[in-house]
């Protein structure tokens, strides 16, 4: 079985309109396998949105090569690049980003149009995804009905809309209290641990990546 994604030897760094160059990151390896929830852990300013943005081909990479499910997406045009993203990446961010205008069902339900997925069958996914995170009773809500917590758990459902098999996460309890903040954590956990797919959470909460399969800290542009 292919790891599910593999980063070696990525370097980036950024000019920000100054002479030299400010090198985020120096040589990055990072292997993350089927089933594994993976912290990284950084201070601010570290690199570690430049990571994930690489990792979810959102980037490239200045040198080093980023494989997934053994095929190498470095050198792959946008097309590519971009099949790889819809069908195989998920990505959950700080502030959930839902669509105002559309119900939490229909959030889910999008993505997978987009896939080409029925609209009856995108439906019946997102009522199940729903349903496992305990927000059944707010299907047909839209995001302004809901509180923080429910927002973050629906947005953690349209990540999986379309069966990813790599999760990407920044920070995505950072802006919720503590209780709420273990609750979505659950959420996500058992989800990850139904599907087999990996993850990979950036964290500022250390008692949250010390639940986590292993812990990885940026330091000085490497993974340690």
């Amino acid at each position: 079985m292919n790891d599910a994604l593999t980063l070696s030897g990525i370097t980036k760094g950024y000019h920000l309109g100054q002479p030299g160059e400010i090198r985020v990151l120096n040589g990055a390896d990072l292997t993350l396998q089927p089933g594994q929830v993976t912290a990284l852990v950084a201070p601010s300013g570290a690199g570690k949105s430049t990571l994930l943005h690489i990792a979810g081909l959102l980037d490239t990479p200045d040198g080093g090569t980023v494989t997934m499910a053994g095929t190498d997406m470095t050198g792959q045009g946008d097309r590519a690049r971009t099949r790889a993203r819809r069908e195989k990446i998920g990505f959950i961010y700080q502030f959930h980003h839902l669509l105002p205008e559309f119900t939490a069902a229909e959030n889910i339900v999008l993505p997978q149009l987009v896939n080409g997925v029925a609209q009856a069958e995108a439906r019946a996914r997102a009522e199940d995804l729903l349903g496992r995170v305990g927000l059944s009773h707010r299907i047909d809500h839209r995001p302004a009905e809901m509180s923080g917590g429910e927002q973050q758990r629906t947005a953690f459902c349209r990540a999986l809309a379309n069966g990813p098999s790599l999760l990407l996460a920044d920070e995505p309890t950072g802006n919720l209290d503590p209780t709420t903040s273990d609750t979505v954590f659950d959420a996500l956990m058992s989800l990850v641990r139904e599907t087999g797919m990996s993850a990979l959470i950036a964290t500022h909460n250390l008692a949250l990546a010390a639940r986590m399969d292993r812990t990885l800290r940026l330091e000085e542009g490497r993974l340690v």
